[in-house]
């Protein structure tokens, strides 16, 4: 039977039921959901493919348009939810799946104006697949004194879902036609890399991480569906994510992990510095042995790997953090790379460390308020959720947020994709500008363009 118990700050019930099914497909099960719940689902795998997560349906949300403490008020209501509606022990926890806007002070219109500050959803249908077991949990939020002839329905679309993600095949992944590719604010982007060279040089401020962005527009439609499948494919050593908003999907396969909280256990990254992957081996190492001895990539993961530390410091104890850095290769662009872990004190927890993270001087700058307003000056564009967490945590505080970069919204027949570097004193416009031209690929690729059109 589901499970539910009394309420005290909330008249909400919390009903869950959780079966386990033989393994199928997330991607089948995504495409399951397409004709009743597009514009209500999510999608994540983690870098490791050991966790697997899609929702079908918003059971719960939980949103807000704050500029100040919009973690904190996810958080709290996250925490009134489970605590005054879900009392009991479920057989597999609830996952509340969102993400957070990269800066709230950003009111510039955009692709992005029907997405809010914090936006954080409950699905009506869980898929968690972990090892080598598949779970597909019904969760249904109501403030209704009875609810079984509901659950009842839900519980019979359910096992329909399950029937169509097993049995059904998957459609034919196919790319629509890339027909038009703009680069937007070309000009301002690199006016503003020369101005923000020349703020670094008089001492206003360190390091300013500079994006632009792209639109791509395709023959037809592109599939939320196909665009994660394409993703999973192309590049497959990365978090891959999907958040749908109505008629539009923020997703990517992000190398980047923020922080992850697991029974007590804190892990964050330093990711910064970059190259391109060599055409041979020989070149590869070549160019991965000048990464580890560049001043400037240097220089830059220096400034991330502190800023990690100082908050670890604040909230973890018993770190751990490398030396030096070592390098990550992904299909096209190799990083510096420091992994860095602690015990998570006793009053600390998972959203405390998100905002405390966010940006990283890998994807703000540093100092970091001052680094965001400049951001928020010279780009002339809003960001978005690009570079902003995206992730999830469950009720017992566990969970995991990525960086959302090698990222794409897309939006019916178009896409937009954000690529940006760290600008310090040594940088160049048209330096700068190729960096991001290397960090379009993936998300080129995966979309069906390339550099090179």
């Amino acid at each position: 039977m589901p499970k539910t118990t009394g309420q005290k700050k909330t008249t909400l019930r919390f009903y869950t039921e959780t079966i386990e099914v033989s393994r199928l497909s997330a991607h089948a099960f995504f495409e399951a959901g397409e004709e009743k719940y597009k514009g209500k689902r999510f999608f994540w795998q983690n870098k490791e493919k050991t966790l697997t997560l899609v929702g079908l349906g918003h059971a719960h949300t939980i949103t807000n348009n704050l500029e100040e403490d919009r973690y904190g008020d996810v958080a709290a209501k996250w925490k009134e939810l489970r605590e005054a509606s879900l009392k009991e022990q479920v057989d597999v926890s609830p996952i509340l799946f969102g993400g957070f806007a990269f800066d709230p002070k950003n009111k510039i219109s955009s692709e992005w104006d029907s997405f809010p500050s914090a936006f954080f959803v409950v699905a009506t249908f869980q898929l968690v697949i972990r090892h080598d077991q598949a779970f597909v949990s019904i969760h249904y939020i109501t403030d209704e004194e009875e609810s079984s002839k509901t659950f009842e329905h839900l519980r019979v679309e359910r096992d329909a879902l399950v029937h169509t993600a097993q049995v059904k095949e998957l459609h034919v992944h196919e790319k629509p036609a890339l027909v038009e590719r703009e680069d937007r604010l070309k000009e301002q982007y690199l006016f503003a890399v020369e101005d923000v060279t020349k703020r670094i040089r008089e001492d206003e401020v360190n390091k300013v991480v500079i994006a632009r962005s792209l639109k791509l527009t395709f023959n037809e439609a592109f599939s939320p569906a196909t665009a994660i499948y394409h993703a999973s494919m192309e590049q497959p050593e990365s978090y891959l994510f999907g958040l749908e908003n109505e008629e539009k999907m923020f997703f990517g396969a992000t190398p980047e992990r923020l922080v992850k909280v697991e029974n007590g256990n804190a892990q964050s990254a330093g990711l910064a510095g970059s190259v391109r992957r060599g055409h041979n081996s020989v070149e590869d190492k070549a160019l991965g042995d000048s990464l580890l001895a560049d001043p400037k990539n240097l220089g830059e993961h220096k400034y991330v790997v502190e800023m990690i530390r100082k908050v670890f410091t604040q909230y973890c104890k018993d770190l751990k953090i490398p030396s030096s850095p070592k390098l990550m290769k992904i299909r096209d662009i190799q990083h510096l790379f420091t992994p860095i872990e602690g015990q998570l004190k006793k009053d600390s927890s998972l959203f405390e460390l998100v905002q405390a993270l966010h940006p990283t001087p890998a994807l703000g700058g540093e100092p970091r308020q001052d680094a965001i307003k400049i951001i928020r000056e010279s780009e002339q564009m809003n960001r978005g959720y690009y570079a902003a967490p995206i992730g999830w945590i469950n009720t017992e505080g566990d969970g995991e947020f990525a960086v959302g970069i090698r990222s794409a919204l897309v939006e019916n027949e178009h896409a937009y994709l954000y690529a940006g570097g760290g600008i310090v004193a040594e940088s160049s416009s048209i330096e700068e500008f190729e960096e991001t031209r290397v960090k379009f690929r993936p998300m080129l690729r995966t979309l069906g363009g390339n550099m090179n059109d």
